[in-house]
Formats: C-alpha cells, structure tokens, sequence
C-alpha cells in the first residue's frame, strides 16, 4: 500500500491535494480501493461540500461505499476520468483525482502521510 507525500489525508481515505489555500483536488487512497477490490462506477455530487458529510459514492465489485467531503467549499469541476473509466482509481489512486474543489472554508480533520499510515496499519489487522 502506498501513502503519497505532500498530500493530507482523511480518516474515511479520501485524499486531499492543495494547489493553493482555498482550492483542492479530492481522491480516493490507495488504501481505500484496495479494499473495496474492482470499481466499476463513481458518481460525485456537485455543488457546495461539507466536511464530514457524503459527497458522492463509489461502487465495486464487493459493495457501494460513500466518499465523505474531506473539506467544506465547492465543487467546481467533477473529473470525467474516473466516470468513464472507473478502474483508473484503482490502477492510479493519486493519478486519478475525483473532483475540484474551491472557496474551501474548512479543513480541520485532515492528516498529513505520518498521521494516516498508523490509521491504514491500524485497520489492516
């Protein structure tokens, strides 16, 4: 399993990468579509996020998990990627960003790499 540097991380595995202070790319880690094996859809709900809150959801071949917003803002720009070809999140999980998200107000719960790897151990027993 692999943990990308430089980008801060959620206790529900979705990952976050700043470009600036208010605007984010939002995906899911490696750990989380190792877990939920095949995934053969994504949806991802536009408009205004919250943190915390089910932003959209993932399907695979073992179940259909939500993505909880990782910050509060909006999202600007759904990546057609991961629609068309939803296994991209697993061959590339920090290659295939979800979503654009910007004028970010929150973002408090958010980890960076040191502080989710115990998490991922942690749940992998």
């Amino acid at each position: 399993m692999k943990i990308e540097e430089g980008l801060l991380y959620t206790k529900t595995h979705e990952w976050v990468k700043m470009i600036d202070d208010t605007t984010a790319l939002i995906g899911l880690t490696d750990y989380a579509q190792d877990a939920m094996g095949d995934i053969v859809f994504v949806s991802i709900n536009e408009g205004d996020c919250t943190e915390g809150e089910i932003m959209g959801d993932v399907e695979s071949v073992k179940a259909v998990s939500d993505i909880y917003a990782p910050v509060t803002g909006t999202i600007t720009e759904v990546n057609q990627v991961p629609q068309d070809d939803p296994a991209a999140v697993n061959s590339d999980p920090y290659g295939t960003w979800l979503c654009r998200v910007e004028n970010i107000t929150a973002k408090e719960e958010l980890l960076d790499a040191a502080a989710y790897l115990p998490l991922t151990e942690k749940e992998s027993e």
